[in-house]
């Protein structure tokens, strides 16, 4: 099913994190509180984003609609979030950490990353990798695991098991104001799975060789996190562990 509410999210999602460092940081979205055991950082600020072993992470309250969201971090690996977000369509936030690849597909000899969360049974969220060229004309997404009223941009385009997993193939398009556009290629896994590990740069491949949807590009961001529809009532959402690495 295709969600109405992407192009809208995407587009704010790439304009939201670049701009964040310059957008006033100090607006709180409601009340929330991080774990009782003591974080290194925590932030309830819409854009609340801080640097920790390589990963930036980001609270990211982007869409319209949302609710209350506070993000807690032990570590650039080690993190989680409280949202509480109404029982209505469209994506309210992407929290997620982040890793800088910039390195050309034929460059790397692989990209891989290791995920364990802890999420809950209730909500409409996915838990998903959002994969960047560095102009941002293409966006890979690989969803792990979703729960509820989700559903991917654009048409199926198969099955294809890839990077230790098997997953149903979409592909589709965003149309900015000016015109110009960019392809977003989402893999969703055939079951949900709450740890693992994906080899990501045969992915890469897959849809620069066999499926020829995209040339040499240089890989940017490599994100991780929860992109949350509806939490309501407050909902917890945990990576206990994760990395990104890439030769």
């Amino acid at each position: 099913m295709e969600r109405d509410t992407m192009a809208t999210r995407t587009l704010s999602r790439i304009t939201k994190v670049l701009l964040a460092p310059a957008l006033a940081l100090g607006a709180t979205i409601g009340l929330a509180s991080a774990p009782a055991s003591a974080a290194v950082w925590n932030s309830c600020d819409q854009w609340g984003n801080t640097s920790l072993n390589g990963y930036t992470l980001y609270n990211n309250i982007w869409g319209s609609g949302g609710g209350s969201q506070c993000i807690w971090a032990n570590s650039g690996t080690n993190w989680g979030v409280w949202a509480n977000h109404p029982n209505t369509g469209g994506i309210k936030s992407y929290p997620n950490a982040k890793k800088v690849v910039n390195r050309s597909i034929t460059s790397m000899s692989s990209l891989n990353s290791s995920y364990n969360v802890t999420v809950p049974s209730s909500g409409a969220y996915n838990t998903s990798y959002d994969v960047w060229d560095t102009d941002y004309d293409y966006e890979i997404m690989l969803w792990v695991n979703y729960n509820g009223d989700v559903g991917a941009l654009g048409s199926y385009q198969g099955n294809v098991t890839l990077g230790g997993h098997n997953w149903n193939v979409y592909k589709g398009r965003v149309t900015r104001a000016d015109g110009t556009y960019w392809d977003v290629f989402s893999f969703l896994r055939t079951s949900d799975s709450t740890s693992g590990t994906v080899q990501i740069l045969p992915v890469l491949k897959w849809i620069k060789d066999t499926k020829g949807w995209m040339g040499n590009e240089t890989i940017g961001d490599v994100q991780f996190g929860f992109e949350i529809t509806s939490s309501s009532g407050g909902l917890d959402f945990r990576t206990n562990s994760m990395s990104i690495s890439s030769s």
